[in-house]
């Protein structure tokens, strides 16, 4: 055999190894098209109703999306498993999947808008990339259960951290039952809002370093919203103050935003956030439109 022929039958012989080796799209009866790129060990399988864990990327064309390794705090984003709201609903492929796994998933736009208003960016034909892997599959009582117990641990993390602010302060506050601290700095007309009313107020949010993430100074307007549309340590905390008073409460990352911090903030997650807040006005009636 010649040194031609030899180089030629290795290249033929391992082309088609590779390509026998390389996972094949499967394309499922909605139109959705998956490959399991990578197998888990023995890992769990997704079954409706269960909690997962999944990191994802999302592409189009030659653009990323989304990547919850650079937009989510680098932390997995979390799911419950539900039917298939139409065809080629991306839960069909994570239905598919176990503990471990990672998967490529492609999606027409025209089945993932379902007839909805497609984003500008977007046309007709196009078809979505997401790239899964699943990080973990719980049932959602052992999900419920280990949120618990991360909530109790967090809870004297943050009372631990709000005591050594207000030492290190030199503050006295109150603090209420479910952990937040607050102080009156100036009493007002008498009159507490309820979780159904409407509210208008000037606020500064920092968080216990000092880094302000909010302020309604600064936009030069007060924030006007539904007090049960907002975070639960302004619903329970905001009722403290008097209407025309002021004060401040420190609120613990379980009543704030606990793991799920707001993208693109200063706010990490289980951070504690303090605000300097003056009630301006307390109404009932009609929600206003929610401006915070």
């Amino acid at each position: 055999m010649n040194k031609q022929f030899l180089v030629l039958a290795l290249f033929v012989a391992t082309a088609m190894f590779s390509s026998c080796g390389e996972p094949k799209f499967k394309k499922l009866k909605s139109g959705l098209e998956y490959k399991i790129v990578k197998k888990g060990k023995d890992g769990k399988q997704a079954v409706l109703g269960s909690m997962i864990t999944m990191h994802m990327k999302t592409m189009l064309r030659d653009s990323v999306l989304y990547d919850s390794h650079k937009m989510n705090g680098g932390n997995p984003v979390p799911a419950q498993v539900t039917k298939p709201a139409f065809n080629g609903d991306l839960m069909e492929a994570i239905a598919l999947l176990s503990e471990g796994d990672s998967a490529i998933i492609h999606i027409s736009v025209d089945s993932l808008f379902h007839g909805r208003a497609m984003p500008e960016f977007l046309k007709k034909g196009d078809v979505m990339q997401f790239v899964l892997t699943m990080v973990s599959v719980k049932t959602e009582a052992d999900y419920k259960k280990e949120k618990e117990e991360e909530a109790s641990k967090q809870i004297g993390i943050d009372d631990k951290a709000i005591q050594d602010y207000l030492k290190a302060k030199n503050l006295k506050a109150e603090k209420t039952p479910s952990g937040i601290y607050y102080i009156i700095d100036k009493t007002g007309n008498g009159k507490h809002a309820t979780a159904s009313d409407n509210v208008k107020v000037n606020y500064k949010g920092t968080l216990l370093d000092g880094t302000k993430f909010d302020s309604s100074y600064d936009r030069h307007e007060p924030a006007e919203f539904p007090l049960g549309q907002v975070i639960k340590g302004w619903t329970e905390g905001i009722p403290l103050l008097e209407e025309g008073g002021k004060g401040t409460l420190i609120i613990p990352s379980t009543l704030a935003y606990g793991a799920n911090a707001p993208q693109g903030s200063p706010i990490k997650p289980n951070s504690v956030l303090v605000f300097e807040i003056e009630l301006l006005k307390i109404s009932s009636g009609k929600p206003a439109e929610e401006k915070k």
